[in-house]
């Protein structure tokens, strides 16, 4: 998971460095390092925490609980049982 994650926050972060700093790489403004560290970490801590639930099954039961309360949602409102 840390791998992946890792090529994740590279990915992302360099983009994001692209956006927020582009006139501090490639012109006369000046690099920010906090902003440059927080572009990679951010994505980094986001990544790891998707994955880690994800596999954990917290997200697909979110989705089942959803679809359940959805369904008697609409039972209740066409008057089914």
């Amino acid at each position: 998971m840390p791998r992946r994650s890792f090529i994740v926050a590279l990915i992302v972060g360099a983009i994001l460095n692209l956006i927020n700093q582009g006139d501090a790489l490639f012109g006369d403004g000046r690099l920010n390092l906090t902003k440059l560290i927080l572009t990679f970490a951010v994505p980094y801590c986001v990544a790891t925490f998707r994955l880690g639930t994800s596999r954990s099954g917290e997200l697909e039961d979110g989705a089942r609980s959803l679809d359940y309360k959805e369904s008697n949602f609409l039972r209740t409102t066409k008057g089914g049982k």
